[in-house]
């Protein structure tokens, strides 16, 4: 790397190549006019190359082939599927991830702090550092955000893609209500590095690292990236009232940043985690289905580096005592 320029005043690490991934079907804009706000910004500043993601080469592929390359930055922009795909090309190498989010929810960008505007997310490009920040696997498959088993998984199957496009966020809460209306609790078996837990659920949420907007993962008060612990977070009300009350608790607690204090939710953390259901329940992993239970989900510490603002680490904690009929056991 190169010596360290001013830009605006602010000192910007310099990297010698950097490639830009850029998915030209993303969000619900103007895809060209938003490639050359980004080469505008980009170009006078760095060895920009630029490929785009298509039906043939989707951007695992592309940043693959960056790795190979040996460049020393990748940038992102595009939707959460865009920027999962990168970054498991990614993980446990030494290359930095620059995201600037395109997307409908941008998840990803909204739990890492990083800015959705065009302007705003070029700027961190240039002013922001690389940080470690952790990834997963589950049932063998790369994980950014989450696993969620049943009310998460049924929410994001009803969200159809043309939904999406119309009505954005929206399309997901009217899928939830939807889901609400039909919910069916089902047995589960969870076990981490220490414990066994039985209960009967109606969600299960596995986050590497969650946004306000994915609720059913907002058990704790915060969901760290960087703390080498997955966050599981168990919501088990009791009928359509119940479980109306816990997702308002932790919808609560996703805007207030304290941990969910509702009969019903419970979360703990773990560095590893296999959960088995009775009947299976379909999973999404990252915002896409992926498969039934049973799941493993094992964390991969600070695997993964991220340009990023500063970021405060806050304490974790454990709270199990809301869950009704909860059976616990000692790891075997």
């Amino acid at each position: 790397m190169s010596a360290q320029p001013y830009i605006d005043g602010q000192a910007c690490e310099m990297y010698n190549t950097i490639h830009l991934i850029f998915n030209p079907v993303s969000g619900q804009g103007n895809a060209q006019e938003d490639l050359e706000l980004l080469r505008s910004r980009l170009s006078p500043i760095f060895d920009l190359t630029i490929y785009e993601t298509s039906p043939e080469c989707n951007a695992n592929e592309l940043v693959a082939q960056s790795v190979e390359q040996g460049v020393d930055l990748v940038v992102v922009s595009g939707g959460d599927g865009t920027i999962n795909a990168a970054a498991e090309a990614l993980v446990e190498t030494s290359i930095p991830l620059a995201i600037i989010p395109r997307g409908t929810a941008n998840a990803v960008a909204s739990a890492l702090g990083i800015p959705t505007n065009l302007e705003e997310a070029c700027e961190l490009v240039l002013t922001g550092e690389a940080h470690p920040i952790d990834a997963a696997r589950c049932n063998g498959m790369p994980m950014v955000l989450l696993a969620g088993i049943g009310l998460e998984a049924g929410v994001v199957e009803r969200a159809s893609r043309s939904a999406k496009d119309r009505l954005g966020v929206l399309a997901y809460m009217l899928a939830g209500i939807q889901e609400l209306r039909e919910l069916e609790p089902f047995e589960v078996t969870l076990q981490t590095d220490d414990k066994v837990l039985s209960i009967q659920a109606c969600a299960v949420t596995v986050a590497n690292m969650a946004p306000p907007t994915s609720i059913l993962a907002q058990g704790p008060e915060s969901i760290v990236a960087d703390d080498g612990f997955l966050d599981i977070t168990i919501v088990a009300p009791k009928g359509f009232g119940g479980a109306l009350a816990a997702s308002y608790e932790l919808f609560r607690s996703a805007m207030s940043g304290e941990a969910a204090q509702r009969e019903g939710i419970g979360f703990l953390r773990s560095k590893a985690v296999k959960i088995a259901t009775q009947p299976a329940q379909q999973v999404v992993l990252d915002g896409e289905m992926a498969g039934e239970t049973p799941i493993e989900v094992v964390c991969l510490p600070q695997a993964l580096n991220v340009v990023l603002p500063g970021r405060e680490t806050l304490p974790k904690e454990e709270d199990l005592t809301r869950l009704p009929e909860l059976t616990v056991n000692p790891e075997e």
